[in-house]
């Protein structure tokens, strides 16, 4: 098994249907991949259709029917909460106990003061507000008094903008590690993420210096598994942050999904063991908040393009499996995510155009087997690799 290797790819918020409990989130019939299809018109998706895409749902624009499909099928959460930081976490094996703490109305008073004087800061808005909405309705009132603007979603997020000219982006990082440490408790919220952005008012724009500092996992991980056991762990992207540094040997920050898909494409070609873990975020960020289907679309189909050079990249001895974290449909009335199935796409030796359905530890489970020859005692997931 030394010489295996395991290639883990989430394309952030592309959700593949409605969970049974998706109501209760006001997700009623959420299914983001099959309704960005028709809003578009279809998706050109060769590489993804030749994996089964088309036989996870029914997807206008990509066969059901390839040649030679790898394994396919939906895994599902199995604890609460449809954000980014449970999302990565239940993929490797850990299940959330209770969900985490959300602000429909703002953070409370106290809560904001104590945040005020651990930072030596101010802050306005503090309430649940669109990434991009925000700054346009707050940046100026930011630059004037220096105010950083605070706001939150749908989601267990702590969320801070600031220009540049008023606090730059290592400076703001700072903040939202001291942030960090006093959301805690009753308020350890998912993630405190830092947001900073520039330009004048009437055409401010966020930058590619986002950065997310999640709440530690409850539980130890498939990545703690790999880890401990000598096993090289790269994390790409924003996944290295939402396990908050637990699990990983080696980091590859991406701001944005080019360089996210460089470091893979480059480690695919010269890792000689090991798991990589990439996040490739701008479905999610850029364009599913947003609701720009045709954006989501582009999106899509330039990972497409990577996954068909990754298909030839791939050794004897490799897993690669793609999935997603939750949704985010653009059909839903409001502009959070949604709590879905996330699609599971694979391909190893031995896939045999299986269907796969289950929970989403299976992931975890499968790269723990492919990587080690058996399962990680007291977590989570079966492997669909045996």
């Amino acid at each position: 098994m030394s010489g295996r290797r395991a290639f883990v790819v989430v394309l952030d918020a592309c959700g593949a249907g409605e969970l049974p409990d998706s109501a209760d989130y006001g997700d009623a019939g959420a299914d983001t991949l099959v309704h960005v299809a028709r809003a578009v018109g279809g998706l050109d998706l060769p590489a993804l259709e030749s994996l089964g895409l088309g036989m996870v749902r029914p997807i206008l624009g990509v066969a059901p029917d390839p040649p030679a499909p790898g394994l396919h099928g939906r895994v599902h959460p199995v604890g609460p909460g449809k954000d980014s930081t449970t999302g990565h976490w239940e993929l490797m094996g850990v299940v959330p106990p209770a969900p985490l703490p959300v602000y429909p109305e703002g953070f409370p008073p106290d809560v904001v003061a104590r945040a005020e004087a651990a930072t030596g800061r101010t802050f306005c808005c503090n309430r649940p507000y669109s990434g991009t909405a925000v700054i346009d309705d707050y940046g100026a009132h930011h630059l004037e008094t220096g105010e950083l603007i605070l706001y939150t979603s749908q989601d267990s997020v702590m969320q801070i903008a600031a220009h540049g000219e008023v606090l730059g982006e290592a400076a703001l990082h700072d903040l939202c590690r001291t942030l960090r440490g006093v959301m805690t408790g009753e308020h350890a919220v998912g993630r405190v993420i830092a947001r900073p952005f520039v330009g004048s008012p009437g055409a401010f724009t966020r930058t590619t210096g986002r950065r997310d500092f999640a709440v530690d996992p409850p539980a130890p991980s498939y990545l703690d598994a790999l880890h401990d056991a000598g096993v090289p762990v790269h994390a790409v992207g924003k996944v290295d942050d939402l396990f908050a540094h637990h699990g990983i040997s080696e980091k590859h920050a991406a701001g944005a999904n080019a360089p996210a898909i460089e470091h893979t494409t480059r480690l695919m070609r010269e890792l000689d063991r090991g798991l990589v873990f990439t996040n490739l975020i701008e479905t999610d960020q850029l364009y599913g908040h947003r609701k720009d289907t045709i954006g989501f679309a582009d999106a899509l189909g330039r990972v497409d393009v990577a996954v068909a050079e990754w298909l030839t990249l791939l050794r004897e001895g490799d897993l690669l499996v793609l999935t997603a974290d939750h949704g985010v449909d653009p059909e839903t009335a409001h502009f959070d995510h949604t709590r879905e199935h996330a699609f599971l796409l694979a391909r190893f030796a031995g896939d045999a155009g299986r269907r796969h359905d289950g929970p989403m530890a299976d992931v975890g489970a499968s790269v723990h087997a492919w990587l080690r020859g058996g399962p990680a005692e007291g977590l989570p997931g079966t492997s669909f690799c045996s």
